[in-house]
């Protein structure tokens, strides 16, 4: 049975409206939007040096130095991804030391709120959930 053919049976075994709004998202997009999502910013590092670009913290320098366990060939790989994607902008001054910022773009703006609640929610557990 295919993906399609489950989720209809699913829908008519639930008979849910929240299943039924699911259903209408993946119809919608093609697949799960969470999963969407996670494409573009899931994992263990990007959501972490997103917060960080937010709060202005946009060098590649001092990412490095404030994630701890993050390494730098890690660092450049999430960062391309991200420009990739267009979340983030690298903009490249010409100086005698080459200087690099990331910023993020429209359509990564529209993941701060995304962001937010993430720290609200961490903040909210006061470090009470368990991690790997």
């Amino acid at each position: 049975m295919d993906r399609i053919s489950y989720l209809q049976t699913l829908q008519e075994q639930k008979k849910s409206r929240r299943f039924d709004h699911f259903l209408s998202m993946v119809h919608q997009v093609g697949n799960c939007p969470v999963r969407l999502t996670n494409n573009v910013i899931g994992g263990k590092w990007k959501p972490v040096i997103f917060n960080l670009i937010v709060h202005d913290v946009n060098r590649f320098g001092e990412i490095a130095h404030l994630v701890e366990g993050l390494s730098k060939k890690v660092l450049t790989t999430q960062l391309r991804e991200m420009e990739a994607d267009g979340i983030l902008q690298r903009t490249v001054y010409d100086q005698r030391q080459k200087k690099v910022e990331y910023s993020l773009t429209e359509k990564g703006k529209t993941f701060i709120p995304v962001i937010e609640a993430m720290c609200t929610w961490g903040l909210s557990t006061g470090g009470d959930v368990k991690t790997p």
